[in-house]
């Protein structure tokens, strides 16, 4: 007879997946319900995937330990960031001036989804599942737009962003360096954002473009010939990289911070907790979404594997312990990135010169620089 399930995983993405191997390799048995198990066909057949993650050195690891971490050509280290503020505000960082080998690194999302499917069906302690499984423990990760989270009724606090997504893949006349370049520029009063991303291996010319505009510009820009749209990003970089063409199609969608109120529980079949999107969204503009994720699945993994041999794996304290520690971490780096977006979104002239006098403080900062850099690159310092 087969040993029980000591927790079930609702969702298999990146955070599902990656969640269950840490589990499996402490010895738990995991259900991981994949939803997507039966379909016909791939929801993105037939269409290239243009996503790509900015991956710290925290995620990294855990990724390594997984034995998960994508070869150099799908995983390019960045070592270099520049930040253009809207009126000659600017800031830069360096890994050389870090203990780390790269600020982050640009890591391509089906590649990683790929090594992660073929983990977990090496891993015995895994069994993959199309529908939930009784455990003492049901852990939340099917994103943001989570039926289980609704199922147990619980809050999910949105702030919609006036601002849409417009991602794609783009080929640059000048290689990028490993240089994560970033630009936001006040447009039709709702501040662009725009980031253009090394990918394709440190030698590379190809350029992963997230860009968040206001909704109408991103559905025109999405709709623009080929042509067009690479003038108006070549304008919008300052001829930076050069001459610009596509690479692959350009996909959009809405922006918004998301947080549930309350990531544990109990229902009627036993405790639950949540994780990943399903519990937290953030603005993509400091690339910290996957990382929080991320050090959600290192946090719970941690907690899990201390708790004292008697202690069930659902045990309310441990839970509330981890939804104390990420949310505190979600305070830091989401606020921070949401009080950018709203600053630059707002267009006047004591707003502008206050946002630049501050980029340009702020370069100038030193060791707050440097606890920036390395808080967001997933180090701690004292």
């Amino acid at each position: 007879m087969a040993r029980p399930f000591d927790i079930c995983i609702r969702g298999a993405g990146i955070v599902g997946r990656a969640l269950a191997l840490q589990l499996a390799a402490k010895r738990l048995r995991v259900a991981l319900v994949d939803h997507r198990m039966g379909d016909a066909a791939c929801p993105t057949e037939g269409h290239s995937d243009v996503r790509a993650y900015a991956l710290n050195a925290a995620s990294r690891a855990l990724l390594q330990g997984l034995r998960c971490w994508p070869d150099a050509a799908h995983a390019t280290p960045v070592l270099a960031m520049q930040v253009f503020g809207d009126a000659g505000g600017a800031t830069h960082f360096d890994a050389s001036d870090t203990p780390a080998q790269a600020l982050n690194w640009m890591v391509d999302v089906p590649e990683l989804e790929r090594l992660l499917a073929a983990a977990v069906g090496f891993q015995s302690q895994i069994e993959v599942v199309n529908s939930p499984r009784e455990a003492p423990l049901t852990v939340v990760c099917e994103g943001k737009a989570s039926r289980t989270r609704e199922e147990f009724g619980v809050e999910f606090v949105v702030k919609p962003y006036a601002q849409w997504a417009l991602a794609a893949r783009v080929d640059c006349a000048v290689a990028h360096a490993q240089v994560a370049r970033q630009w936001f520029a006040q447009a039709d009063a709702q501040g662009d954002i725009l980031a253009m991303l090394p990918v394709d291996g440190p030698h590379g010319r190809r350029c992963a473009l997230v860009w968040s505009l206001p909704p109408e510009r991103a559905q025109a820009l999405q709709a623009a010939a080929p042509e067009e749209f690479c003038t108006t990003l070549q304008a919008a970089t300052g001829q930076t990289l050069g001459a610009l063409q596509l690479a692959s199609e350009r996909q959009i969608w809405p922006l918004q911070q998301a947080q549930a109120v309350h990531w544990c529980g109990q229902s009627a079949h036993g405790a639950w907790v949540l994780a990943g999107d399903a519990a937290h969204t953030v603005h993509p503009l400091a690339g910290q979404g996957l990382n929080l994720g991320l050090g959600d699945v290192a946090e719970l993994a941690a907690v899990l594997e201390a708790r004292p041999y008697w202690r069930s794996v659902g045990d309310m304290r441990l839970l509330r312990a981890y939804e104390r520690a990420r949310k505190t971490e979600l305070a830091l780096i989401g606020g921070a990135g949401d009080a950018l977006q709203q600053l630059f979104s707002r267009d006047s002239a004591w707003v502008r010169s206050l946002r630049n006098t501050g980029m340009r403080a702020f370069e100038r900062s030193g060791p707050l620089k440097a606890w920036i850099a390395q808080r967001a690159m997933g180090m701690r310092r004292p």
